[in-house]
């Protein structure tokens, strides 16, 4: 061939490190370890015996590419014989296991290389997929005597996966929706994680739990230090509300709801950035049967033997219309104060209605609120309520 091919990949270079040898005065080698050590100018003056040195180091390997990184590669085409070339031209494919991508930054042929020169070009790509990948570089060019060459190479690397993420998901009664992140750094170097973000759904307003108000400013509860070393472990805590516009549609909803998708930023080494957003988040919505009874108010810590007030919500989350009629049972220590089987009248679908009720509790301590029946006198059905909330109860004497 007339045209001699090179491909590199562009890495930021990386510090060196120096491995200390070291002895105690008293050995042999004396002071001579030591004396050399400060005299290397790869160590920290005054920290010799760190590894971690202060001059940089160029790539000695093709090294490790991670999903979300950027992988740039440097292309040269060098005209190594004493003719002029015509028409070349170099084209770049990226390979995946799923699609071919073109990466070349022009897709016009160079009239023509003289002697001794070079067609340089730098392809980009943020890599999106994991697994095995391979760079297609292909090169066509014209001989003076008009005959037609074509050549190409392959350069096959492999794209790792750089985090474990693992969500848990918590439906609370006030059809919020708490969603735990669990990111696992997996490549062996620390990370500097610069931002973890949900980005809602449509129908959600999200809330980040991962800052502690201290003195008046906002701090992050993994502290100023936010490196992630390799194998460590974080938990991202997100609060996920309801829109006002979808807030009864959210509560009775049947299924898979879909939640939206974390957004993770980092940099590693010296500043290579790489950038991940999963899939959609879905969580299964809890079932509320045909009535769903919430509470809206309730006290935390209540008198002992004296009256208080709560606030139930009951939402009818069936197809057809109810006529709903109220009982209240007394257990041990809860005594509901009021009548007993009264009428609440017809409650359409997807509609509710808001309950004030007045009990007390005769036994101190942590006591669970029971004993609420709901009976829909159209299909002689009746749907129990226990447990439904909890109270502290204290002596009066006691504040």
């Amino acid at each position: 061939y007339f045209l001699i091919f090179a491909v590199m990949r562009l890495t930021k270079p990386t510090l060196f490190t120096n491995i200390p040898v070291t002895c105690e005065e008293r050995d042999l080698p004396g002071n001579v370890f030591n004396q050399l050590m400060k005299d290397d100018p790869s160590t920290v003056k005054g920290a010799e015996t760190l590894m971690l040195g202060e001059m940089l180091t160029l790539p000695q390997n093709f090294g490790n590419i991670f999903l979300g990184e950027t992988f740039s590669s440097y292309i040269s085409v060098h005209n190594d014989s004493n003719q002029v070339v015509k028409d070349i031209l170099v084209k770049a494919d990226l390979q995946t296991s799923s699609q071919r991508l073109n990466l070349s930054a022009s897709s016009a042929a160079v009239a023509e290389l003289k002697p001794d020169c070079c067609i340089d070009d730098v392809i980009h790509h943020e890599v999106k997929e994991i697994g095995t990948h391979i760079l297609v570089c292909a090169v066509s060019y014209t001989m003076q005597t008009g005959e037609k060459m074509y050549f190409r190479k392959f350069f096959k690397f492999q794209v790792l996966k750089p985090l474990d993420v693992k969500t848990k998901f918590y439906n609370a009664e006030t059809d919020e929706v708490f969603l735990e992140a669990q990111i696992q750094n997996i490549t062996t170097s620390p990370m500097f994680m610069e931002k973890v973000s949900l980005e809602p759904s449509m129908m959600y307003n999200v809330a980040e739990l991962n800052t502690v108000d201290i003195r008046g400013e906002s701090e992050s509860t993994f502290g100023t230090g936010t490196y992630l070393q390799p194998m460590d472990t974080r938990q991202y805590l997100y609060c996920l509300k309801p829109k006002q516009e979808f807030a009864e549609k959210a509560g009775v909803i049947k299924g898979v709801t879909v939640i939206g998708k974390l957004d993770i930023v980092w940099k590693t080494n010296l500043g290579e950035r790489g950038r991940l957003q999963t899939s959609q988040l879905q969580r299964m919505a809890p079932g509320y049967g045909d009535v769903r009874l919430s509470l809206e108010t309730i006290p935390d810590t209540v008198n002992l033997e004296e009256p208080f007030d709560i606030t139930c919500k009951i939402t009818n989350c069936s197809e057809r219309t109810m006529d709903l009629v109220l009982e209240m049972c007394n257990t041990n220590s809860i005594h509901w104060c009021g009548v007993s089987g009264r009428q609440l009248g017809k409650l359409h679908p997807s509609s509710s209605l808001h309950l004030a009720l007045t009990l007390l509790s005769s036994v101190q301590g942590l006591q669970s609120v029971s004993g609420l029946r709901l009976t829909d006198t159209f299909l002689k059905r009746t749907y129990e309520y226990d447990d439904i909330a909890q109270v502290c109860v204290v002596s009066s004497e006691v504040k």
